[in-house]
């Protein structure tokens, strides 16, 4: 059995202004292009981070007004979707690791920007080719945001005294923000003028906000002194974690499934079987999925490794159980509390892979190893959800939702057992 735990700071190799053995030096000052030190601006990236991950999820229960407006069916929604996950990979692919060699803060800022130009074409191209690319660049810049923030967290709080915390933060906020996203969505949606239009306004504002703090925090990559050549994603690791890391990855992938779902199909399915028809309650349905995840993860994050991963999947597969149950019985409490349940599994299962992500990455291959793990997770959010689609024109929701439900909790049981074995 190989053992894979994420490393303490004093096992990581130094940086200037810091020894292994007494951690961060109280002399370490920002870098002169920074106006803010490590510690403010580790809440700053967190905040950024935040930000941008709940402007993805703004169109969740948006989706049934989009349908009304230009008539398509639901499984236009599933491909929408699919070009914001398409975009997400392609990023991961191509940038996600380039940050260790360029530098944390650029990636940041042009991720933050990519997201601003998204709300724009949200707001100006009003049909649903416009929504397919404004997702699409909405992925791109996620794409390049996700293991970036997540690695300038970790090394943001190693210098600012919370390197234990920096992981379960950077966690917290990626799927805080997933989860915030729908419920601001459909609040504005049930309650304020231009529902099409409103939320675009008040993130893309928020983003530009976002955009302007990041460039004052301090620079945290150990830069290569000769940049190398440019090559799309790879990961580096000693042999021995490879096998580790696959296996976290695949449960990574089912656990996304989870969140996919959720973020591209609960607003149709709960008004077009459920006949649940506001936006604000499809919002709350994906909050409380979403947030349950987070919250999983700040109420267990002082619990074991393995009794994380034993619990996160044994929450998965009961959560998994009462969705497929829920779709013959047309049951929206099963539906909401099945959701909430794996969502609460999905947070354990995605922080334990992380964990071993970090674990396995030398600092200097840190974004690019994170990078990979977020390209295996987003691959395994992207396509379950267009099998769905496609499925979805052949046969009933109630059918699908109970396949998916029970295919996605296989995957994770056999997942969860390989990562205890690895463990």
């Amino acid at each position: 059995m190989t053992t894979t735990t994420p490393r303490p700071a004093s096992e990581l190799p130094t940086r200037a202004g810091r020894s292994p053995a007494t951690g961060p030096s109280p002399d370490t000052e920002p870098s002169p292009s920074s106006r803010v030190g490590h510690h403010a601006g580790f809440w700053v990236v967190a905040g950024a981070f935040l930000v941008a991950m709940a402007f993805s999820t703004v169109p969740t229960p948006l989706y049934p007004l989009y349908q009304a407006r230009d008539g398509f069916a639901t499984t236009m929604v599933t491909v929408i979707f699919a070009s914001y996950a398409v975009g997400v990979m392609a990023a991961l692919y191509l940038v996600g690791h380039v940050s260790d060699w360029v530098g944390r803060k650029p990636v940041l800022v042009l991720s933050l920007a990519a997201e601003i130009v998204a709300a724009v074409l949200f707001l100006v191209w009003n049909d649903t080719a416009g929504l397919i690319v404004a997702r699409l660049v909405c992925g791109l810049g996620i794409g390049a945001l996700t293991a970036t923030a997540t690695a300038h967290l970790g090394e943001l709080g190693e210098v600012a005294g919370r390197g234990r915390t920096a992981g379960t933060v950077a966690t917290v906020v990626n799927l805080g923000g997933l989860a915030l996203g729908p419920l601001v969505g459909g609040l504005l949606a049930q309650y304020v003028a231009g529902p099409l239009v409103t939320p675009y306004v008040v993130f893309g504002v928020l983003l530009a906000v976002a955009l302007v703090a990041v460039v004052l925090v301090p620079e945290t990559a150990v830069l290569p002194e000769a940049r190398p050549a440019y090559r799309p994603q790879r990961v580096s690791l000693p042999r021995a974690a490879r096998a580790p890391f696959a296996v976290a990855a695949a449960g990574a992938a089912a656990a996304f499934s989870v969140l996919g779902f959720f973020t591209s199909l609960t607003a149709s399915f709960a008004a077009g079987t459920l006949h649940v028809t506001s936006h604000l309650a499809a919002g709350a349905i994906v909050f409380g999925v979403m947030g349950a995840a987070a919250a999983s993860q700040l109420v267990f994050a002082r619990v074991g490794a393995r009794a994380q991963v034993v619990l996160g999947g044994a929450l998965m597969v009961a959560g998994l159980a009462l969705v497929a149950v829920s779709g013959p019985t047309l049951s929206l409490s099963l539906f909401v509390v099945g959701g909430v349940v794996a969502g609460a599994g999905q947070g354990l299962v995605f922080r334990s892979a992380i964990g071993v992500a970090l674990g396995s990455a030398a600092p200097e291959n840190r974004g690019e190893v994170l990078a990979a793990m977020f390209l295996v997770a987003y691959a395994g959010l992207t396509l379950p959800v267009v099998a769905v689609g496609v499925a979805l024109a052949h046969f009933g929701a109630a059918g699908v939702l109970s396949v998916f439900a029970v295919v996605v909790l296989v995957a994770v049981a056999a997942s969860s057992a390989l990562m205890l074995r690895r463990r």
